[in-house]
Formats: C-alpha cells, structure tokens, sequence
C-alpha cells in the first residue's frame, strides 16, 4: 500500500488503518461518533494527502479546462476555486473534482484519490490544446482542519488574515513558518475550515504547529469514518457512491455546475443538454429512516407494495440525527420532498421519507 507523510505518524497514535484507494490510511481514532462531533463542535484535522494534484499552465490552460469540465471555468479569479466534474462521453462522470485559479495561466485541479490514474490518463488523451500537463500528486501533502474552531487554531500559526478568505477562496502564504503554502476555504464536512496544500517534507513541521495551537480547543485527528459520516450529513456526493462512470450529472442534481453557456464545447454537452430539457430515468434524493434501522449502500429502494423504485448509494446513522439517513437513486415520481419510500433492510421493508438536505442544517 500507498503511504501519506503520516502514515507513520497515524499508526503511532493507535488509528485503526485500513486500505483506501491504495493508500494505508486512518479509519479512527478515538472513535467515528466522538470524532465527528469533535470536528462539529471544535476542531479536527484530516489526512488528505492520498488526494491527486495536476497542474495545468500555459495560454491554453483554460480553454483545456473548459474542454473537459462541466462547470464554467472562465468566471474564475486569480484566488478563485470551483466545484465541478469530467463528464465522460457516454453520459457519465469521470471523476467530480476542485478546480483552483492559482495564477492567470496555471490552474490547480484536486481529483480523488482513487481516480489519480483514470484521471491523469483522461486529461492527457483530452489534451488536445497543448496545455501543459503536471501530475504533482506524488508531490504535494494536504490537511483539512476542519469546525468551527479551525479558523481561531491556524489563524496562530500564519500572518495571513483567514477571516477575509471567502468561501471557495484560497490564498497562498506562510503557515507554521513554512512559505507557499496554499490555505483554501473548502471542505467536504459542512462545518467549515480550511485545507492545506504543501510540500511533503513540512509536512511534519505543519502537523506538529497545528495540533499545538490547537491545544486549547481539544483538537483531535480524524479518521475517514468519519469524514463519511459527516459529507452524508451533508448529502455530499462520494465518487464510487453516488457518482460514477454511468451517473449524469443531471442525474446526480449537479445541473448547477453543468454550465451550458455560448462557446463552452465540453466533453458530451448534447448528451447532457438533452437529459435537462428531457428529464432523467432516476434522481439522487435524500431519506431519513422513520422505521428503527441503517439504510446501507446497495441496499433496494421499494414501494409500499414492495416493488423496486431504485437503490441506496449511502447509508448511515446519523451521529447528529441519531436516526438512519441515506441517499440513492430513485424513479423520478418518488424522488419529491415528503415521499414514503420503504428500505430493504434483510428482507424487512422499514418506512423512510425523502427530505430535502442537508440532514445537518
């Protein structure tokens, strides 16, 4: 297996480890329901390092970028990021990634980590402009401190003003006394943060500095449990879960970051184009359980006469609701706020309700 900077550093401090997209990383510490009301609470700190970096520079930069993603690139500033996707060209997604504007021509793309290869592959064989290609996923470490308290914790480390970092903004500056490092207000767990790119030889100097200044607030590590956990609060979609090589983004309600605008040709654009003035087969819809019970991936979705109407793509229990929530694909007539849905739960039909997310408001 793979390994981050840390993962020496994890199985030093008794994490739970497991194998995720290659890579040897932390399942939990002190637990998944501790460790994600810590981060809803206070303040937590992820490994992300396993995620995948490629730069893309030059004067075609952009116009690489709109080619292959959904979303609108050319609205991005210089300190700006995006959410968006790689539609692929049978009406599916590649992989669902960030986009960073780090400088005019030089465009930062965060892709997951077990779609690095795919990825990379896709972006080569799609460049078909001549922008310059770097993979530097094998160069870069990243860190998500995350809750409310994560701003008052790193504000001590760095002479950078975090307050007057938007949402879907970034800033590179000094951070623990080690410079350029690149401090983005994103995160994949609704309770606010940032996430930290850097080389990996700080990676040490940078861990160590942020779980000192975070003494006061009780600052803990946090394992993927519960980085699951608390991305389904949210309905956050997962690569592999909701999202995949058959799901539209239209499908997946990601028509916001579908932009079909004048000139922007992106990858299979007719195809999606069709599928939003059309309509779908099957939308992602939130539920919570009203009948006692975990809703699980792949588990069938019913209809009170037991016929199936789609499948859970993620299931838990929810550490804040103390109730079963989930998300999955359903036909489109049972995907309305407020409609009774049955989950089989080993061939027990338990009553749940499509909600309207985030189930963590």
């Amino acid at each position: 297996m793979k390994k981050t900077p840390f993962t020496g550093l994890h199985v030093s401090l008794g994490a739970k480890m497991h194998e995720f997209a290659g890579y040897n990383m932390p399942i939990e510490y002190s637990g998944i329901i501790d460790e994600h009301l810590t981060v809803c609470q206070s303040v937590g700190v992820f490994d992300v390092s396993h995620m995948g970096e490629f730069w893309v520079k030059g004067a075609n930069a952009l116009a690489f970028i709109q080619q292959i993603t959904s979303n609108d690139a050319s609205v991005l500033t210089v300190g700006k990021a995006q959410y968006t996707c790689f539609p692929n060209d049978r009406g599916g997604i590649v992989d669902d990634l960030l986009v960073y504007r780090y400088e005019e021509e030089k465009y930062l793309l965060v892709v997951n980590a077990g779609n690095i290869a795919k990825d990379w592959d896709w972006c080569v064989s799609h460049n078909t402009m001549g922008a310059v290609l770097e993979n530097a996923s094998d160069n870069m470490a990243q860190l998500a401190v995350q809750g409310p308290k994560a701003l008052e914790v790193l504000q001590r480390l760095t002479p950078v003003d975090l307050s007057a970092i938007p949402y879907y903004s970034f800033v590179t500056g000094e951070l623990a006394g080690c410079p350029h490092v690149i401090i983005s207000n994103t995160g994949y767990t609704g309770a606010g943060g940032f996430e930290l790119y850097f080389y990996p030889g700080e990676a040490m100097t940078i861990w160590n500095a942020i779980f000192e200044a975070g003494k006061p607030e009780g600052i803990k590590p946090i394992g993927l449990g519960a980085r699951d956990t608390l991305r389904l609060e949210m309905c956050f979609s997962l690569y592999g879960n909701e999202l995949d090589d058959t799901t539209s983004p239209i499908e997946a309600g990601l028509g916001w970051i579908t932009k079909f605008t004048d000139g922007k040709a992106f990858t299979n654009r007719a195809e999606l184009e069709r599928q939003k003035r059309e309509g779908v087969s099957r939308k992602l819809c939130a539920f919570e359980m009203i009948d006692k019970g975990i809703p699980r991936h792949g588990y069938e979705i019913v209809d009170a006469e037991g016929q199936p109407v789609g499948v859970v793509t993620s299931g838990t229990m929810s550490p804040v609701l103390k109730k079963g929530i989930g998300m999955g694909y359903v036909k489109p007539a049972f995907a309305p706020v407020g409609t009774t849905l049955y989950i089989n739960v080993r061939n027990k039909m338990l009553k749940a309700e499509t909600v309207k997310g985030p189930f963590r408001k």
